[in-house]
């Protein structure tokens, strides 16, 4: 054992011998080498008996003792040692006793110390195991009178081992929400302090998970096959009917909710009949911590995405400055050929393909910048018709059915070249991924309604869905997955724009990848 370990040791007994007795027993007297003589000379003249406790091999604590003859005085000792941070880690009780009884002595104990493990000695009792379990709590020993010196020991040093396990586990919960790791590295530790936690609660299963402002979950990590079993939709509308304040952390029977800005992160156990209640703040603290520390990892991850994005956008700005005079001599050219009497579709499309090329760099500026948009009145069925036309483009198009379903005078109030932009780049998402995946007959639907004051426009397609890790994270910035040319941007981009329309877009998986835009009206 450790020398920081706590090895403190409280013995309540109101039979002074036994007091003495059990601290005799925990720390032995020293001896002279001219007593051990003695007793090495009896037991050959008179057959004498060895002594009964044998050299203290290291692995048994170097235990501190203080007694108390009474219960009263016992919990006066237990808050003391709370008040200098030394608090006990056993405490040795007698059952019945005059005035508080050691049941009675062990609940008082409990108000100001759910942590210290309390060990019972006694030679009758008036309760039953249970009951005493079920008033003082899971973290107590039992052990009838009379007692042999080793079991002392022995009892003495299970339970000095286990509240230093406690203690230590504890200290790593409280630091978990101090430490600066990314995603990955923070799921890492959680898992393996949660393996530690559901083990001292002796249960092999638990699931950690969160829950957004709207009531999606989320899982972060799980222990054994409990996600299968926990009915999910009882759980979300348990947390709804709750009302948290910020940083709040509630426990319900075995679930424990802490409440951060935008969400909630939950701990679940596999129900039993009975929880370990003294342990289970060890859960809440754990919840709690859990909770900052995937906040503050998640603010880091941002501060970061902002600095590659800081970073994308000064090298933009400099590829936008060499690539303007270069585009612009695009539409010069074709003016040219047009004033030479050249006409045709190609030229047309030159055109228009250079346009695109300085739409897309301005709409790219425009959200790094976060320039406003600059409304006007928007015909949805031609932007959506000319995002279509644009979309087939792309050389992975031809065996794809795009299907268009818009009222034709369906009119709106925003920025045509970003809006068409969205819808684009929604399009060319979804033909890359059925490409990819190569489904057969392929099909992309693209549908609007209104809705009350609302515009809903939705583009589905009929590929594997969008993978269930992402799905959260899909319109942050640097978010992609089976595409050899994204940059993870594109998204995150059509996010701002809609926001920006006062609008808002969501995805789910409904027999391929489901897109939904509300736009005002």
């Amino acid at each position: 054992m450790r020398n920081e370990a706590n090895t403190s040791v409280l013995v309540i007994d109101d039979e002074e011998m036994v007091r003495d007795n059990i601290e005799d027993i925990l720390v032995p007297k020293g001896q002279t080498e001219e007593q051990d003589m003695i007793n090495d000379a009896a037991n050959i003249l008179f057959d004498a008996p060895k002594p009964l406790l044998s050299p203290r091999t290291r692995n048994i604590p170097i235990f501190t003792i203080d007694k108390a003859a009474n219960g009263a005085e016992g919990v006066k000792r237990v808050k003391e040692s709370l008040e200098k941070g030394k608090p006990y880690a056993v405490i040795f009780l007698d059952m019945r006793m005059p005035g508080m009884s050691g049941l009675e002595t062990a609940i008082e104990i409990r108000k100001y110390d759910i942590k210290a493990e309390i060990i019972f000695i006694t030679a009758y009792s008036d309760q039953s195991i249970e009951n005493i379990i079920e008033q003082a709590g899971e973290n107590v020993g039992y052990h009838c009178k009379p007692y042999a010196p080793e079991e002392v020991i022995q009892l003495a040093t299970k339970a000095v081992t286990d509240y230093n396990k406690l203690r230590n586990l504890e200290h790593l919960i409280e630091s978990i929400s101090t430490i600066g790791l990314n995603k990955n590295q923070l799921t890492s530790l959680l898992k393996n302090i949660l393996e530690q936690l559901a083990a001292s609660l002796e249960t092999d299963m638990a699931l950690i998970g969160k829950i957004d402002d709207k009531f999606s979950y989320e899982k972060i990590l799980s222990i054994g096959a409990l996600e299968e079993k926990v009915n999910l939709d009882a759980l979300v509308e348990k947390v709804r009917g709750l009302n948290l304040e910020i940083d709040e952390v509630m426990q319900i029977d075995e679930l424990v909710l802490a409440r951060m800005d935008h969400y909630s992160v939950f701990a679940v156990l596999k129900k039993q009949e009975r929880l370990k209640t003294e342990k289970m703040y060890l859960l809440k603290l754990f919840v709690q911590n859990a909770a900052q520390a995937i906040r503050n990892a998640e603010l880091n991850e941002r501060l970061i995405k902002e600095e590659k994005l800081s970073a994308v956008g000064q090298v933009m700005g400099m590829v936008m400055h060499d690539l303007r005079s270069p585009i612009k001599n695009i539409k010069l050219l074709t003016r040219l050929l047009r004033e030479d009497g050249h006409e045709s579709e190609f030229i047309d499309f030159i055109d228009r393909s250079a346009e695109q090329a300085s739409e897309i760099f301005d709409d790219f500026l425009d959200f790094i910048n976060n320039t406003p948009i600059k409304k006007t009145t928007v015909n949805l069925n031609k932007i959506v018709h000319e995002a279509i036309e644009q979309a087939e483009i792309n050389e992975h198009a031809a065996k794809i059915a795009i299907n268009k379903n818009i009222p034709e005078n369906l009119v709106i109030v925003g920025d045509e070249s970003k809006l068409r932009r969205c819808i684009v780049n929604l399009i060319n998402n979804a033909i890359d991924v059925l490409y990819t995946k190569d489904v057969p007959d392929a099909t992309i639907n693209i549908d609007a309604e209104t809705q009350n004051s609302n515009v809903v426009l939705t583009i589905k397609d009929n590929g594997s869905g969008i993978p269930p890790e992402i799905i959260t994270t899909l319109f942050e910035p640097f978010v992609t997955r089976d595409k050899s040319n994204g940059t993870g941007l594109g998204l995150a981009i059509v996010k701002q724009y809609i926001t920006a329309h006062g609008g808002s877009i969501n995805v789910s998986n409904n027999n391929g990848a489901v897109f939904t835009i509300t736009l005002p009206l």
